[in-house]
Formats: structure tokens, C-alpha cells, sequence
């Protein structure tokens, strides 16, 4: 038997957020039998935890319910506190170093939330994406029922694959109707429309990836480094300053994310994400 515990990630409120799940100790599991016990899960990812093997405290392998990833927020990130939260021996002095696809991947936990005890905030440091055009623009816009973008459609990769499109309001990105099936022709691709709030430090956001298995997704870490990025480069926010991606609102599991840049001779030194994340569940699966 193998145990696993269920996180609400990017909130510090039980069902809210997005939900993730964590088998603390995959030791002995295949790849294939990782992939079949994500696709009965039916979250957007999960994560198996394994002895680390590359100057790592642990090594975590991402699962969607159709593939594996190299790297994705919201799972390493949800790991990270559910380590933290049982207690794990990989935690020590209040750091975590995590092995992914995409190299090893630096955690802090800064406390607990007063709001709900079992709730733990944590930043993470994120690969630096690298990004370009996209060159499907005009095909993305049509799946995602969309005339044009505010900036310039580009995709960024830091582990997936991730295309922004912004809209001129929340009413515009709340009344998306979105044609998956056009949308799953993008392959290993995430489709992320974002909209400014009346404070320029907020944006709202939402992500479709039917190619990754996600329909919607709730709170999406990968993507909120990227996008403080996308929108410092374009000078819509100050480069090196925080900003705070709400997503989730539209599918009723609201999710903060706070996500910053920092710069060094004008080019991008670190992306880092934080926020919180809150242990709902553990089980048992009889395998």
C-alpha cells in the first residue's frame, strides 16, 4: 500500500484553491503505474516523491492524467507544504531542495497561516523561461474566442509550455467560451488569458490545457512567473516589483498566487512565486 495526501494549493482555505495529489514516498513504483494512479486521481497533476539523486533533499516526478511534465508550479509547490506539513526528513531549517526535470528547484517556508492552522505559506524559486512569438497566434485567438490580444501573443517555456493572451477586462476574461477541441489541437501547450484589475499590482487569469489534460485549470504556479515577466517586459507592471495572479474565480476554487522578477544588468536573474497551501485529505491506495 502506498499513502497520499490531497492539498489545496495557492490558498490557505480547505477547498479552495487547486487541488492536488501527493504520494509521499513512491519508492518502487513504475513510471507506467505512476501515470495509471494520476489518471484515477483526475486532478491536474500529481506527484510521487522519491530519494533524490542529484544533490537534491528530494526528487518528484509530475504526473497530468495523460503525461509526465519536467517542471509545473502548482505540484512541486503543493509538495513542498505537504512535506512540510507532515513533517518530512527532507525539510531542515525551514528549506527544501527539490529535485524536477527542469533541474533543482529551491523552497522557503515562512510560516503558518493564522487564518487556518494548517495552512503553510512557502516561496519557490521557478526555472527561468525562455520565450518567443507564437506562431499559431491567429488559430489560438479563434480557439479561445478571442479578436485580438492586448500584448503580443508569445509563449514562454520553464517546463510547460505557455501561451498568454490578454484581455481588456475581468468581464471579458469571466465571459470566455472556449472551443477545447480547437484548443487540443495546440499540442504541449497552455492557453493563459489574463486581464488587468483597478489595481495595477492584480490581474486576474485563467488557463485551458485539454493538450495537458486540463480543461480549466484553478491556479497555475508555472505560468504566474512567466506572466509578471510577459507584462514587465511589455511595461505594463515594473520589472522587479511583485504582482498578484487571482485565478480560479470562474470555476469557484479562487487561488492567489504572488510572483516577482528580479533583474541584474537587464537580464532576468530569478522568477519566484509564493503563497500557501492547506492539507485536506490522506488515504491509503491498495496497490
Amino acid at each position: 500500500m502506498y499513502g497520499y495526501v490531497i492539498a489545496d494549493v495557492f490558498t490557505d482555505t480547505a477547498l479552495e484553491g487547486n487541488p492536488l495529489a501527493v504520494v509521499p514516498d513512491a519508492a518502487g513504483l513504475s513510471a507506467e503505474c505512476m501515470q495509471r494512479i494520476a489518471r484515477e486521481m483526475n486532478l491536474s497533476e500529481t506527484t510521487f516523491v522519491l530519494p533524490p539523486v542529484a544533490g537534491g533533499d528530494v526528487r518528484v516526478r509530475i504526473f497530468t492524467p495523460v503525461g509526465e511534465l519536467p517542471f509545473a508550479g502548482h505540484p512541486t509547490f503543493g509538495t513542498a507544504v505537504v512535506l512540510a506539513a507532515t513533517e518530512h526528513p527532507s525539510v531542515r531549517d525551514g528549506g527544501l531542495r527539490m529535485e524536477t526535470g527542469m533541474g533543482v528547484v529551491p523552497f522557503r517556508f515562512t510560516g503558518r497561516e493564522s487564518r487556518a492552522r494548517r495552512a503553510i505559506t512557502a516561496r519557490m524559486r521557478q526555472p527561468i523561461p525562455v520565450w518567443e512569438p507564437y506562431a499559431r497566434a491567429a488559430e489560438l485567438l479563434a480557439a479561445l474566442g478571442v479578436e485580438q490580444s492586448t500584448l503580443p501573443v508569445e509563449v514562454y517555456r520553464n517546463g510547460p509550455r505557455h501561451a498568454f493572451v490578454g484581455l481588456d477586462s475581468v468581464e471579458a476574461l469571466s465571459a470566455l467560451r472556449v472551443d477545447l477541441r480547437a484548443l487540443a489541437e495546440h499540442e504541449d501547450l497552455a492557453a493563459n488569458c489574463f486581464a488587468p484589475t483597478d489595481d495595477p499590482l492584480v490581474w486576474r487569469a485563467r488557463m485551458f490545457s485539454p493538450a495537458y489534460g486540463v480543461t480549466e485549470d484553478a491556479g497555475t504556479g508555472s505560468a504566474a512567473g512567466p506572466l509578471a515577466l510577459h507584462l514587465g517586459r511589455h511595461g505594463l507592471v515594473p520589472l522587479g516589483g511583485a504582482i498578484t495572479v487571482r485565478q480560479g474565480v470562474e470555476m469557484g476554487r479562487p487561488s492567489t498566487i504572488r510572483a516577482q522578477v528580479s533583474m541584474l544588468g537587464g537580464r532576468v536573474e530569478r522568477v519566484e512565486i509564493a503563497g500557501s497551501a492547506v492539507v485536506v485529505a490522506d488515504g491509503r491506495l491498495h496497490i
